[in-house]
């Protein structure tokens, strides 16, 4: 199964082209020299300011569109269709942006995203400035939006491996940054729309959009590997299948994920809510999840150093935190405590994700890998709107604690499962570049 990564028959054999990973068990074209330092090359710089500034802006726009309906007297019916209009496009065409991104080059998929990012949010900013007569338009600029990041995430993982030769440490730094984001910007959304600036938060969004496309745009990158000439998109999608099925280790993660999602990761937001804001107030509610954000920090912070010869594995350890919080809450632990289970449940996610990401960089030929990439996301984060749409039935059906138990369970068989299979657990990790 490993040893298929780079099985491919002669008509498929890739040209060369710019701006993608080179393949597997070679380093990648357009990486950076060894005289450059393993994480904070120059390529490395410009790319981290990217997709921090990308990241803090999809960050903000979720709370600052939905806060700006609310405070502008639309109801949550309307604040709902609005986050729909926004997600169900990446959900439904990131597997497009995948195979756009193998076929145009990554870097030119994601400048365009951010261009379209970049209109978007300007006009977005205009609409609520100067009023919404229609909610169409407000609709129809969040479909531009989703599609946007669905054309740009592919690309996002698989140009790590060219801009550092430590992709690990890297994919360290940038957890860590999502998490600071993650963070920082719902909070600032929050402060200017109570100020009624919802405008002025999709023009720091346009700069962002605009900051992103131009580091990606002055990337030194080399030639490298894309699928062959003249395929056609569904051909192209079949080959990311066939990739994405042939490594077991990978649809394995998947498939146990798809579960976790439903089950536990989906719903726990929503039920938890409902538990800690009745009892302890929404201020408690936002520092126990400020609290998960610290937590994934740290394990970011720790999987920049920690280089586990069996990455997956040590990931999977990692993830038995996850029971601790949804087990809290049945028990009745009081905020301070909830709050420390969610720094070690934080801790847990940033290692693994961390842990896993490098994996599926580094373990997949480049030619391929925007594709693999796409499938990944869209079978494991494309589950946790069904398991949110449960939460609220579920509870209905079984009352609060059931959900959260069946929660730590899942959670728990979760990490057993991803050690008990041996694809996943025997999985070791590519050296870095020197």
């Amino acid at each position: 199964m490993e040893e298929r990564l780079a099985e491919h028959t002669a008509a498929d054999a890739p040209p060369p082209t710019k701006d993608g990973p080179g393949p597997d068990g070679a380093p990648p074209a357009g990486s950076p020299p060894s005289g450059e330092p393993a994480i904070w090359s120059r390529n490395f710089r410009f790319y981290f300011t990217a997709r921090s500034a990308g990241l803090l802006s999809w960050a903000m726009l979720p709370v600052a569109v939905s806060a700006g309906l609310l405070s502008g007297g639309y109801g949550l019916d309307t604040a709902g269709y609005s986050m729909a209009f926004l997600v169900a496009p990446f959900a439904g065409l990131v597997l497009f942006g995948g195979v756009l991104a193998d076929r145009f080059t990554a870097r030119r998929m994601m400048i365009i995203a951010d261009l379209a990012n970049l209109t978007a949010h300007i006009l977005l900013a205009l609409l609520f400035i100067h009023g919404i007569d229609h909610l169409w338009q407000l609709y129809g600029l969040l479909v531009v939006a989703g599609t946007a990041n669905a054309l740009f995430q592919p690309g996002a993982s698989s140009t790590v491996p060219l801009v550092s030769r430590d992709v690990q440490g890297a994919n360290g730094v940038l957890r860590t940054s999502e998490a600071i984001t993650g963070l920082g910007g719902p909070a600032l959304a929050g402060a200017l729309v109570g100020f009624g600036s919802t405008g002025w938060v999709m023009v720091i969004s346009a700069v962002a959009y605009g900051t992103s496309a131009i580091c990606l745009f002055v990337l030194r990158l080399g030639v490298v590997p894309a699928p062959p000439a003249g395929q056609s998109l569904w051909r192209n999608l079949a080959v990311g299948w066939r990739e994405f099925t042939s490594r077991s280790w990978l649809w394995g993660v998947i498939l146990i994920w798809m579960f976790y999602a439903v089950l536990s990761w989906g719903p726990q937001l929503s039920v938890a809510a409902g538990v800690i804001v009745p009892e302890h107030g929404a201020s408690a509610f936002g520092l126990i999840n400020a609290a998960l954000g610290a937590g994934t920090i740290a394990g970011g912070l720790l999987a920049i150093r920690y280089k586990p010869q069996r990455p997956l594995a040590a990931g999977a350890v990692a993830m038995m935190a996850y029971p601790i919080y949804p087990l809290g809450i049945v028990l009745g632990w009081p905020v301070w405590l909830l709050a420390v289970a969610q720094v070690l449940v934080g801790a847990g996610i940033g290692v693994w994700g961390v842990m896993w990401a490098t994996s599926v960089q580094t373990q997949v030929p480049g030619e391929v890998l925007n594709r693999v990439h796409a499938y990944e996301v869209a079978g494991s984060v494309g589950m946790y709107p069904i398991g949110s749409a449960l939460a609220g039935p579920a509870v209905g059906a079984f009352g609060t604690d059931t959900v959260l138990l069946v929660g730590v369970v899942v959670s728990f068989l979760t990490a057993a499962a991803l050690l008990a299979a041996r694809p996943i657990r025997t999985l070791e990790r590519v050296p870095d570049r020197v």
